[in-house]
This record gives C-alpha cells, sequence and structure tokens, in this order.
C-alpha cells in the first residue's frame, strides 16, 4: 500500500521498518470507532462549507459501506497497510475517488488515534461494567443464600471471630461496586474532553466546529488545549491503575477460593466446569481458573507500569512511542473482560459447605472476644476481662478442651463472676446474632448489605 506521506521521501520505507511500524495488527480492532469519528468528521466539514455537500454524501455513504463489508467478512484488513486509520482512508478512496482524499481536511492522524482510542474504550468500559454487575449480582445471590453460614473470620489468616460466610462474600460485593464507580468516573472524566480538531497539535486554519463533533460522538466537551489534546494518554493510564484494583480484588476474591476448597479447608467446593485435574494423581480437583485469575493480575500490573515508564519521559506533543499505549490499554481490557467473564459463573456455581464452616468455627477459641465481653458486662475493666480469658484458653490448651466445654466450676476458679449463662452469651449462634453494630455481621446488618446491593444492581 502506498503511504499517504510518501511525498516527501525519495526513496522507500525498508520492509522491516515497515513491518515495525505498523500497528495495523493491534489497532484494526478500532475500525467502528475510527468510521464512526470520520462520519462526523464528514459532516462537520460539509456543513462547514469546506466540503461540498455532494463530497459530504459520498464519503458518508463509501464510510458506511466500507463499516458493512468489515463487518460481513467481505472486507479483509490489509496487513500492509500503516494503520487502522490509513487503512479506511485508503480504502474509501478507492471506492469514493478524490472525495475520500478530501476526508482529512482539519485534523490529522494524532487527534484521529486520540479520539479512536477514547470512543473505544468507552465502549470497552460499558461491557466490563455490565460483566461487573454479573458479578456483583453472583455475590449478592451467595450471600443471600447464606446468611445462616456461621464460618470463623480471619486476622492474619489466623482464626479471630465468628462471622457468617454471607458477611463476608458480601465484601467483595463493596470492593467491586467501587470499582464500577471507578471505572465510570474515568470513563466521564475521558469523554469530557473530546481531542479531534487538535490536529497534529498546533489546531487548524479552517473554521471548524469542534463542539458540533463533540456532541455527536458522545462527548460534554472539547480539549481545550490543542497540545495536550493530542499528548494527553491519562485516561488510559486512569483506566488501566481501575483495572489493576479490580484485578486486585478479583486476585484477592480468588486467594479465598483457592484456600477455601482445598482439603485443610474444605468450605466451599468449585463446580467440575470450572476445575481441572491433574494427568497423574486421579484424586484431584484443580481450582485452576481461580489461579488463573490471581496470575493474570500480574499481567494487569504490567501494562500498567509499561505505559507508565512508555510515557514518564516524552517531549510534547505526539511522539511514536505513543503507539505503545494501544497494546498494553487492549491487553487490560481483554485481560479484565477474560477474567470477569469465568469469574461469576465460577461463584454462581460454587457450593457452600456449611457444616465444615461451622465445625472450623467451633475450633480456635474465636469466641475468646465474647467471652472477654461477658466479664465486662458483668462490672469488670475489659483489660482484667482480656486477662483472664487468655489464661482460659491457655489452661484450655493444655487440657484439651474449647471454651464451650469448659465445665463452670473451672470457669469460676479463674473468676467468681462466671455463671451458667456464659455459655449461652459465647454459643457461635450468640456471638454472630449480637453483633448489632452497623456494618456488623449481625443478620440485620448482613440484610441492610445484601439491600444495598440489590437497590445498587436494580438501578
Amino acid at each position: 500500500m502506498d503511504k499517504m506521506w510518501a511525498g516527501r521521501f525519495e526513496k522507500a520505507l525498508n520492509k522491516e521498518a515497515d513491518d515495525f511500524n505498523s500497528s495495523i495488527h493491534f489497532d484494526s480492532r478500532m475500525y467502528k470507532q475510527d468510521i464512526t469519528g470520520s462520519i462526523v468528521h464528514a459532516k462537520m466539514l460539509g456543513d462547514k462549507g469546506i466540503i461540498t455537500e455532494d463530497e459530504k454524501a459520498q464519503i458518508i455513504n463509501g464510510l458506511g459501506g466500507i463499516l458493512e463489508d468489515i463487518e460481513s467478512g467481505k472486507l479483509s484488513f490489509d496487513m500492509d497497510a500503516e494503520d487502522i486509520h490509513m487503512f479506511i482512508e485508503s480504502e474509501l478512496t478507492k471506492r469514493i475517488g478524490d472525495a475520500g482524499k478530501r476526508l482529512h481536511t482539519a485534523r490529522s492522524r494524532n487527534d484521529q488515534v486520540a479520539l479512536d482510542i477514547r470512543l473505544y474504550l468507552a465502549s470497552e468500559c460499558e461491557e466490563i461494567g455490565g460483566l461487573l454487575l454479573k458479578l456483583i449480582e453472583a455475590i449478592k445471590d451467595k450471600a443471600n443464600e447464606n446468611t445462616d453460614a456461621i464460618m470463623p473470620g480471619y486476622t492474619h489468616l489466623q482464626r479471630a471471630q465468628p462471622i457468617t460466610f454471607a458477611h463476608h462474600i458480601l465484601t467483595y460485593a463493596f470492593m467491586l461496586k467501587r470499582d464500577f464507580d471507578r471505572i465510570n468516573d474515568a470513563v466521564g472524566r475521558m469523554l469530557s474532553q473530546c481531542p479531534i480538531g487538535s490536529c497534529a497539535l498546533a489546531g487548524t486554519t479552517y473554521d471548524t466546529d469542534r463542539r458540533f463533533e463533540a456532541e455527536h460522538l458522545g462527548f460534554t466537551g472539547i480539549a481545550l488545549n490543542s497540545i495536550d489534546g493530542v499528548s494527553d494518554r491519562d485516561f488510559c493510564l486512569e483506566l488501566i491503575s481501575d483495572f489493576s484494583i479490580l484485578m486486585m480484588h478479583l486476585s484477592r476474591f480468588s486467594e479465598e477460593i483457592i484456600l477455601w476448597s482445598s482439603w485443610e479447608f474444605k468450605f466451599v467446593e468449585l463446580d467440575d466446569s470450572y476445575t481441572t485435574g491433574s494427568s497423574i494423581m486421579p484424586q484431584k480437583k484443580n481450582s485452576d481458573m481461580a489461579e488463573l485469575v490471581r496470575g493474570k493480575t500480574g499481567r494487569v500490573y504490567g501494562d500498567l507500569m509499561a505505559l507508565l515508564t512508555t510515557l514518564k519521559g516524552l517531549p510534547l506533543a505526539y511522539n511514536k512511542d505513543m503507539q505503545e499505549d494501544k497494546e498494553a490499554i487492549f491487553d487490560a481490557v481483554d485481560t479484565v473482560k477474560k477474567c470477569l467473564s469465568i469469574f461469576a459463573p465460577m461463584v454462581a456455581t460454587m457450593k457452600v459447605l456449611k457444616g465444615n464452616m461451622y465445625k472450623a468455627a467451633g475450633e480456635g477459641f474465636i469466641n475468646a472476644t465474647d467471652l472477654a465481653d461477658y466479664l465486662v458486662k458483668k462490672g469488670m475493666p475489659f483489660r482484667t476481662a482480656y486477662k483472664h480469658v487468655g489464661e482460659i484458653v491457655g489452661y484450655c490448651i493444655k487440657n484439651g478442651f474449647v471454651l464451650e466445654n469448659l465445665p463452670l466450676e473451672k470457669y469460676k476458679e479463674f473468676d467468681p463472676l462466671f455463671d451458667e449463662d456464659l455459655y449461652e452469651e459465647i454459643s457461635l449462634e450468640t456471638c454472630v446474632n449480637k453483633r448489632i453494630s452497623a456494618g456488623s455481621t449481625g443478620p440485620q446488618s448482613v440484610k441492610k448489605q445484601i439491600e444495598y446491593i440489590t437497590e445498587f444492581l436494580n438501578k
């Protein structure tokens, strides 16, 4: 394919250099956004009298035909093209002649690519948002089914206090809601500054209507500085940063699923559809999907670091280095979509083993704080109660007791304030049910958390 910029040069570009320079093999995914932007640009040019009405109509019809042919499979991308912008412009010129050459009036590939990538990411983020909502809904449903499932809550990966599985898993719903909000906020900022019309960096001598293009492309405003319009990639960084936080949340959730589904915990069982076996050990049922999500988190982190490193030393305005933005952000988008697509059904089909959770909650003295609170309610200072309960736990460990089966007589040896009612006070059900503070593991609090997430999903 002839280069649009070839007039300045006496020699053709070296084949290897041409391949190295080309981006068509990865930016071709933006064909729809490129055509959409070009149609609006042609409308603006025609409405402002920069091109004729006939030329405007030819360009718009020609671009519509190219889009239809690409999506039907009749037209394939020319991998000898430098990029998607040159491919579409060249194809348009083939179809409609000189009118196609007028399309690029009052714009540059610099502002064109800045526009295309914003439009593309906005579309992809809409899909990612939908996938996030599906996962949040799966978590909410799983919580609703397990409001009575008592399990040990952990700190330092040590059994700490009794909670419900619903309370625990809802934590991830709140994390993911923040991810949803962050991505939406980032898209709002991204679509507040339409770059088209910034041209190469200095704007144009033509009397264009940048606000017309911005409005018809879904932007709420224009880039107010043309150099910023073509050199800004903050929106890519912000989105990959948001994706990295999202992947961190998925990775933490994956880690717990991996632990919970192991024989050492056996709190959940993953559906066969989301596990694999071993080539040598027939008993194995591996949580490979969760492990892959955990592993792919590092990949998205790498995309963020790659783009930060690419941009950190660039002078204004556009530099060819910025072509590297697309592979990083595209990889992050693809990875996030794949992980979310697998995660929601994995959670939805996950079986919760309530009996095993309850048994684990009955071990490890996770009601010790409640025993201390029992003494505090009878007038003892908390630190004194804490010391007494620590001594009791030590005695139980040495002598094979748990708090629930230590005889009352032995309790009274530690302190006469203990009475028969202590056993009810330290039952796992009581420990959970008496948590009445907002946001706690208590039934009413968990109910409100589920209602909050449900209301968010309904919006």
